[in-house]
């Protein structure tokens, strides 16, 4: 199986920051393996924050990915901003949108940072974002054909249901929305599941019932 087995007794978790793009350190984290075994090449995921920036919520969900067996990069495309503030963080993911050329080019480096690492194997590489980050995952899919990934997940980002730009996808993708979401409508979901299936994308696609935007943040 290529799975990677989870159950494997990873207790232990190495974390340092990383400059992977001109000016943006970034969080990583990976296990620490049996030092008998200590070239296992394993998966890897590039992580994009909320449009609250790379803050301590983040940086805990990368180790828990990282628990599981998963090298994981921590991404941070506010150039070292972290905010509560809901108006700050709102101008933060707007400067992104407005110039979304410097959020590409950052996660590409990412990537090509990752498949660099001597632990990871590059083909295994997946991307996960949330809301702001969930959007920026769908990006960095759209804009991959450099680095093809292994798989994109979008928890509630805005979404793309134009099917010539989706083709660019050659991978799973997962999905996680909330049917009581006023920014993210049930609409634009179907739209864009149907024009996944339209392509023959492989995907997985979750409306929960009766939760808003950002449900999953704790």
């Amino acid at each position: 199986s290529n799975n990677f087995n989870t159950s494997s007794n990873i207790q232990t978790i190495q974390n340092t920051t990383v400059d992977y793009y001109n000016n943006a350190s970034g969080y990583l984290v990976y296990p620490v393996l049996n030092p008998n075994n200590n070239t296992q090449k394993l998966p890897a995921v590039i992580m994009i924050h909320e449009n609250r920036g790379l803050n301590d919520n983040i940086k805990d969900t990368a180790d828990i990915l990282a628990k599981q067996g998963y090298v994981v990069l921590a991404v941070d495309l506010f150039q070292g901003q972290v905010t509560a503030d809901p108006d700050q963080a709102r101008e933060l993911s707007s400067s992104v949108r407005n110039n979304p050329g410097i959020a590409i080019e950052n996660m590409q480096s990412a990537v090509r940072y990752l498949t660099s690492l001597e632990n990871v194997n590059g083909s295994r590489i997946a991307s996960i974002g949330w809301c702001f980050g969930g959007g920026q995952s769908l990006q960095l899919a759209l804009n991959s054909e450099e680095h093809p990934l292994a798989a994109t997940v979008i928890y509630y980002g805005n979404l793309v249901n134009d099917t010539e730009a989706l083709s660019k996808i050659k991978w799973p993708v997962l999905g996680i929305f909330g049917d009581q979401d006023q920014s993210i409508p049930v609409d634009s979901v179907m739209q864009f599941e149907q024009a996944l299936n339209e392509i023959g994308i492989i995907n997985e696609i979750y409306i929960y019932p009766g939760v808003g935007h950002a449900f999953a943040n704790p």
